[in-house]
C-alpha cells in the first residue's frame, strides 16, 4: 500500500477498504503525515478496480478524530508559518479530494468529531454518526475560524443553525448533525462493529437498512426559532446583544459563551460563513478558508489561544483587540487577503 504508515492503517476486505487512524492517545488529531498518507491511499483506491468503496474509522474509543495537531501549529505560528501554511494547503486539498470522491466513501463518525474531524468525515457521500458523537467547530476558543470546509457545512445549515454552532463553538450531537446537514445516517454505537461487517458482506445500502435508525429529535433545531431571530444581526455584538435580550434561558448561556471567545475570531468568522453561503463549491470555500487561515497565522489571538487551551493550560487568554466594538473592519478584511502562493484546485481538476 503507498504511504503506509503506523499512524493511518489500511486493510482491503472483499474490495471495501477500511481506512483507520491511528493516534488514540490524541484521538486521531490529524498532522501533516496522515494528511499526506490518507490522501495517498484515496487517491491509490480511487484508481484500483478491486476496491469498491472506502469506510473511515478513528482507532480508540474516543472518537474519530479531534482535529489538527494545533500545538504543531502553535509551534509554526511562534516561528515562520511555514509549516502550517504547508499543513493547511494539504488538508484542505485532501478535504477536497474528499468532496469529490468517485466511489462510496464511508465516514464513522463515532465519538468526537472536531474541526479537522469533519474535514475527513463530513465531506464524505456517506456520513454516519452514532448516539456517541460529539461534534463540534470550536475554533473561535482558540483565536481560529473554521475552515476544512466546516464553513461550506455552516452556511447552508437550516437557518442561523451553523452560525450558532460556528460563533459558539459548542458541541453538538449526532442527532444535531443530521439536522445541521452535517451527516446522514445514525447509527446505535454498538451496531458499527456489525455493521462494518455487513458492509463487506451485503453492501453499503443493505448495510444501511439493517443497522440504521431513525435518530432522535435534535435539540438544536428545536432552538431554531430564537436562534433565527437573534442571529440575524449585521455583527457579532448585535447578535449577543439580541441573545442577552431575549428570555429564552440557553440564548443567554450561547451569550456567555460566545463573550469567552476571541473578538476578531468570532467576527471573522461571522464574515466568512456569510461569504461562503454565496460562494458556488467546496474548493471555492476551501480557497477562502486556507486565505482565512493564512490571516490567522499574522494574528495574535492564535497564538495566545492555543497557548491559554493546551499549552500552559490556564484556560485565561488575553485576547486582542480585547472586546468586539475593538475589531475594526479593516482587521477582518485583512484575514480575506490573498494567501502567497494561493490555494488553487486547478491540477486536481485536469
Amino acid at each position: 500500500m503507498t504511504g503506509e504508515s503506523d499512524e493511518i492503517l489500511t486493510r482491503v476486505d472483499d474490495g471495501i477498504g477500511f481506512v483507520t487512524l491511528n493516534r488514540p492517545k490524541a484521538i486521531n488529531s490529524l498532522n501533516q503525515n496522515m494528511v499526506t498518507v490518507l490522501s495517498a491511499v484515496l487517491t491509490e483506491w480511487e484508481q484500483d478496480d478491486a476496491v469498491r468503496a472506502v469506510v473511515l474509522a478513528g482507532a480508540g474509543e474516543r472518537g474519530l478524530c479531534a482535529g489538527g495537531d494545533v500545538v504543531a501549529i502553535y509551534h509554526s505560528a511562534r516561528a515562520d508559518g511555514v509549516a502550517a501554511r504547508r499543513f493547511w494547503y494539504d488538508e484542505y486539498l485532501l478535504n477536497a479530494q474528499i468532496g469529490r470522491f468517485a466511489k462510496p466513501y464511508v465516514s464513522l463518525m463515532d465519538g468526537i468529531v472536531m474541526g479537522g474531524g469533519v474535514g475527513v468525515g463530513c465531506h464524505a457521500n456517506t456520513r454516519v454518526v452514532t448516539d456517541t458523537t460529539k461534534m463540534a467547530m470550536p475554533e473561535v476558543g482558540i483565536g481560529f475560524i473554521p475552515d476544512v470546509g466546516g464553513t461550506y457545512l455552516l452556511s447552508r445549515a437550516p437557518g442561523s443553525l451553523g452560525l450558532h454552532a460556528a460563533l459558539t463553538g459548542a458541541p453538538f450531537t449526532g442527532a444535531d448533525a443530521i439536522a445541521l446537514g452535517f451527516a446522514d445516517h445514525y447509527l446505535p454505537h454498538g451496531e458499527l462493529d456489525a455493521f462494518g461487517r455487513s458492509i463487506v458482506a451485503e453492501g453499503i445500502e443493505r448495510a444501511l437498512a439493517e443497522h440504521a435508525v431513525e435518530p432522535p429529535p435534535s435539540d438544536l433545531a428545536a432552538h431554531r426559532e430564537w436562534i433565527d431571530e437573534c442571529y440575524d444581526g449585521d455583527t457579532v455584538a448585535d447578535i449577543v446583544a439580541a441573545l442577552r435580550g431575549h428570555d429564552a434561558g440557553p440564548a443567554n448561556d450561547a451569550a456567555n459563551v460566545i463573550a469567552t471567545r476571541s473578538p476578531v475570531a468570532l467576527s471573522v468568522t461571522l464574515e466568512s460563513v456569510r461569504r461562503a453561503a454565496k460562494l458556488d463549491t467546496l474548493e471555492d470555500v476551501l480557497t477562502q478558508e486556507y486565505r482565512v487561515s493564512c490571516g490567522s497565522l499574522r494574528s495574535h489571538d492564535l497564538v495566545e489561544g492555543i497557548r491559554a487551551q493546551l499549552v500552559d493550560k490556564d484556560r485565561n487568554p488575553q485576547w486582542n483587540p480585547a472586546s468586539l466594538p475593538e475589531v475594526s473592519a479593516a482587521d477582518v478584511e485583512a484575514y480575506f487577503a490573498p494567501a502567497e502562493p494561493d490555494l488553487t484546485f486547478e491540477e486536481e481538476r485536469r
